[in-house]
């Protein structure tokens, strides 16, 4: 990584050589400025006024307009002679727990390198100071032409550096929150809650920039002659006119999403009944109440028990009368052959004897 900024660290008595090396990087995609009518690209050629001819990057220097429109010319061995200990600088002035810096006051990061094996151990010896004291380090240092504030921690081996804004370049929120009285109630925060705990936490490396891939894949697709990809339909919006509803609605979308089941289940139990519930007696004694309905429950499924059985008892019993009539017609019909056989026989033996 290039450095874009050489000096020391002022550490007391103690200097630490360094180099200065940004932290961030944008990965945005850039534009250029083209005339639609025939798509030439539109440049900007810096010109001077009196001699009315382009100039080259070395013909151009600094200068300060005064308020009658004089310049006066502002060279960079001036800045590098600026009356201030902190022009080559960086020069810490106090230590202070981290969570006393105002995220907002956060401004560009920057990397602090070694410079050199001579500043080895003085840097080793800062770093871990900083992570044994759990503090950060305030510090002062000039670059671009102005003294800036900074903040010194640790991440990982090295040392980083945020540029802060100073305390009265940050603007009071005046104005922002609103005006009117609101009152939020439980349930509104429960759910409030619930969804928090729904969306659950992340790895912000999972995070990525979805409006750089869409505008790669539209760039692509120009470039190949193709129809650029239609832009998914965008959801509706409309007023709030119940937060609790949408409240709800947001818990079981997110659950949802995330394959989670019993969604209205859950929600249901963040609400607060209205009425208390009504206390069992001391005792282990169960309550009035709930014994009747119990002895009614019991006789209810008794009844039907009771049909039931009597419906047996009749079909048995008319099937027994039924084998009975049927084993008497039985004893009557083989009563009467027996009887018509032995008439039979007396007949012919009569016959024989006359």
């Amino acid at each position: 990584m290039r450095s874009i900024w050489n000096g020391a660290i002022s550490f007391g008595l103690v200097s630490i050589p360094i180099k200065l090396v940004n932290a961030t990087e944008s990965h945005a995609i850039s534009f250029r400025q083209i005339h639609t009518e025939d798509g030439g690209r539109i440049r900007y050629r810096k010109v001077c006024e009196l001699e009315d001819r382009e100039v080259t990057q070395g013909e151009i220097g600094k200068a300060y307009e005064d308020a009658d429109g004089t310049m006066i010319p502002i060279t960079e061995d001036d800045l590098s002679h600026l009356p201030i200990p902190t022009a080559r600088t960086i020069e810490i002035v106090a230590f202070v727990p981290e969570e006393r810096i105002d995220p907002l006051q956060m401004d560009a990061a920057y990397y602090l390198a070694a410079s050199g094996a001579p500043a080895a151990k003085p840097y080793t010896l800062l770093r871990e100071a900083l992570k044994r004291s759990n503090r950060v380090a305030i510090a002062k240092y000039a670059l671009r032409g102005r003294e800036r504030l900074g903040m010194l921690r640790v991440v990982g081996d090295a040392i980083a550096m945020h540029g802060l804004l100073w305390p009265d370049e940050v603007r009071a929120p005046e104005g922002v929150a609103p005006d009117t009285d609101v009152t939020v109630r439980d349930q509104e925060l429960d759910l409030a809650d619930a969804l928090m705990d729904t969306l659950g936490e992340i790895d912000l490396a999972d995070l990525h920039d979805e409006y750089r891939e869409a505008l790669e894949e539209v760039i692509a697709a120009k470039a190949a002659g193709e129809a650029p990809p239609e832009s998914p339909e965008p959801a509706r919006s409309g007023k709030v006119l119940d937060l609790m509803a949408a409240l709800e609605n947001s818990v079981r979308a997110a659950r949802e999403s995330r394959g989670e089941e019993g969604e209205a289940a859950e929600v249901r139990t963040l609400r607060k009944t209205a009425a208390p519930r009504t206390p069992k007696e001391t005792g282990g004694k169960k309550s009035t109440s709930t014994a009747a309905r119990k002895t009614a429950a019991k006789k209810t499924s008794a009844a039907p028990k009771k049909s039931t059985a009597a419906r047996s008892a009749k079909k048995t019993a008319a099937r027994t009368t039924a084998k009975k009539a049927t084993a008497k017609d039985t004893a009557a019909k083989s009563t009467a052959k027996s009887t018509g056989k032995s008439t039979a026989k007396k007949t012919a033996s009569r016959r024989r004897s006359a």
